[in-house]
């Protein structure tokens, strides 16, 4: 369960997420946190320079891998607006970050994105625990989603 301790984390990953479409990218925005609450790293998506991979959850995942002992990178908890695709809940994995937390879930980004008219994508938007089974995950966080949603709209939607 979501903490309200942890909603700061969360509104960060928005904010990273806004500053990404603010610069033409699509809005995804993650933030890495050690154990004891201190934020370690975070990124936000991009993309919009033609590498599909620039995510920020492997972004994070990857500065992990370099800076981390897998101890800490265990006790970690990456927080971010949108649940991982199946490309960084593999590298989450793979590294053995801990627990993540999302705001709004693929099934739901998928289901805004159909309204809007935009085209599927090409890789499946599988849950985190389909490519990563031991990897705790909690979200969709509610009281931000609305943010989310608004960000995704902003994206596609016609000037």
């Amino acid at each position: 369960m979501v903490d309200t301790a942890e909603l700061p984390y969360l509104r960060r990953c928005v904010e990273l997420a806004a500053e990404a479409l603010e610069v033409g990218d699509e809005p995804f925005g993650s933030v890495l946190v050690g154990a004891d609450g201190t934020v370690l790293a975070e990124d936000r998506n991009r993309v919009a320079g033609g590498d599909s991979t620039q995510h920020p959850e492997f972004a994070l995942a990857r500065w992990s891998a370099s800076h981390l002992t897998p101890q800490e990178r265990a006790a970690a908890t990456v927080y971010t607006s949108g649940e991982h695709c199946p490309m960084c809940a593999a590298a989450h994995g793979w590294v053995g970050l801990g627990r993540i937390v999302y705001v709004a879930s693929s099934e739901q980004l998928v289901g805004w994105l159909e309204e809007l008219g935009v085209p599927a994508a090409p890789v499946s938007a599988l849950p985190i625990n389909a490519v990563a089974p031991h990897v705790t995950v909690e979200g969709p966080v509610p009281e931000l989603t609305d943010e989310v949603r608004a960000l995704h709209r902003r994206l596609h939607s016609a000037p």
